[in-house]
C-alpha cells in the first residue's frame, strides 16, 4: 500500500522500464527467440499525462490505453510533442468511436465482432482511415469478456481481411484470470500461425514471460512500470 501513495520519478520509471526490458531480453534469450521482436508496452490506463511524459522523456514510445475518451485526453497533445509515439487501443471499442479511435490510435487490438469490422470498414471507405487492427480472441469463452469465440475465429479473421479488406495484422487475447495462461497463448498462437499473422498481444505484468516463450510480440505491462493504478476520477 506504501507505493500507491509514493509519486514515482522519472528515475523510477526508467529503472523499471530497464529491469523489465532485460528480463525481456532474458526469457526471450532462453526461449530461443531475438529481443527485439519482442515490444514492451506501457498500459497507461488511469495514469495522468504527466506520468506518461517521464516515460517518454526517458525514451519509451509504445503505450496502451483502454478507452478512447482517456486517450485522447492525454495523447492528442503527447504525440505533437512526440511524433513517433505510438498508442495501441487494448480496451473495447463502440462503433460510434470508430470515427475518434481511428484518428488517435496507430493499432486497435479489439475488434471482436462483425458489427465493429462493419464500422471500421465503412470508415476506411470514407475517409481512407483505419490503424493495423488486431483481433480479440475469447480464448476463455468468457460470456462477460470481449472477443470473438476461438470457434468463431477463423471465419472472423478471413471475413475481416477477404471481405472487408481490413488491416488486420495480429491477434490479442487476455486469459481468464484462474486458468493457466499458457493454454490460453498457445491456442492464440496457433490460430495466428493458421492465418500467416505475425502479431501477438500477449501477456501482462503477472504472466508476461510464459507469453513470451510461446510468441509474444507484444507485451501489455501497467503496475510493473507506473505502480498501482490510481482510481478513476469522476466527471
Amino acid at each position: 500500500m506504501a507505493e500507491n501513495k509514493k509519486t514515482l520519478t522519472g528515475s523510477d520509471i526508467k529503472r523499471r522500464i530497464v529491469d523489465l526490458s532485460d528480463e525481456i531480453s532474458a526469457v526471450a534469450r532462453c526461449a530461443g527467440r531475438n529481443a527485439d521482436d519482442i515490444n514492451l508496452m506501457a498500459v497507461s490506463k488511469f495514469h495522468s499525462a504527466e506520468t506518461v511524459r517521464l516515460a517518454l522523456d526517458f525514451g519509451h514510445r509504445l503505450f496502451g490505453e483502454n478507452r478512447v475518451q482517456e486517450a485522447a485526453s492525454k495523447y492528442t497533445v503527447l504525440k505533437k510533442d512526440y511524433p513517433d509515439l505510438s498508442v495501441h487501443l487494448i480496451g473495447p471499442l463502440q462503433t460510434n468511436k470508430v470515427r475518434e479511435a481511428a484518428l488517435l490510435f496507430d493499432v486497435i487490438e479489439t475488434l471482436d465482432r462483425p458489427r465493429l469490422a462493419e464500422a471500421l470498414s465503412k470508415e476506411k471507405e470514407r475517409t481512407g482511415l483505419c490503424p493495423d487492427l488486431f483481433i480479440q480472441v475469447n480464448t476463455g469463452e468468457e460470456p462477460l469478456k470481449s472477443g470473438v469465440l476461438p470457434v468463431d475465429a477463423d471465419s472472423f479473421i478471413e471475413h475481416c481481411r477477404l471481405e472487408l479488406k481490413l488491416p488486420v495484422i495480429g491477434l490479442m487475447c487476455i486469459p481468464p484470470i484462474n486458468d493457466e495462461p499458457a493454454l490460453h497463448f498457445g491456442l492464440l498462437a496457433e490460430t495466428a500461425r493458421r492465418h500467416g499473422l505475425g502479431f501477438l498481444s500477449m501477456g501482462m505484468s503477472s504472466d508476461f514471460r510464459s507469453a513470451i516463450r510461446l510468441g509474444a510480440t507484444h507485451v501489455r505491462i501497467g503496475t510493473a512500470i507506473f505502480g498501482p493504478r490510481p482510481a478513476p476520477t469522476c466527471g
